[in-house]
């Protein structure tokens, strides 16, 4: 069992040992819970995050299609792309 300190402000050094079996690493993401006078910090990765925006965006509606074609699909990036490409700086 590894005992961890926590300094001034609240920070915890992760030892090696553990870094080493969890695969954390510098400038990874770790999921902070609080469950029955424990603390548990999981290692997530970016993707979940990225998925969680995209799927409040769907869910919003900001999406295009669907298409009937790979041509009908790049016709439309064309014509957004020369949106944006419009639009001032």
């Amino acid at each position: 069992m590894a005992l961890v300190k926590v300094k001034e402000k609240y920070q915890v050094t992760l030892p090696a040992a553990l870094r080493a079996k969890a695969g954390v690493s510098i400038g990874d993401v770790l999921e902070a819970k609080y469950q029955g006078n424990k603390i548990t910090l999981t290692p997530k990765s970016v993707v979940d995050r990225e998925i969680a925006i995209s799927l409040k965006e769907i869910d919003a509606g900001n999406t295009y299609g669907p298409f009937n074609s790979a041509k009908a699909l790049l016709r439309s990036l064309n014509r957004e792309s020369r949106k944006l490409k419009k639009k001032p700086a």
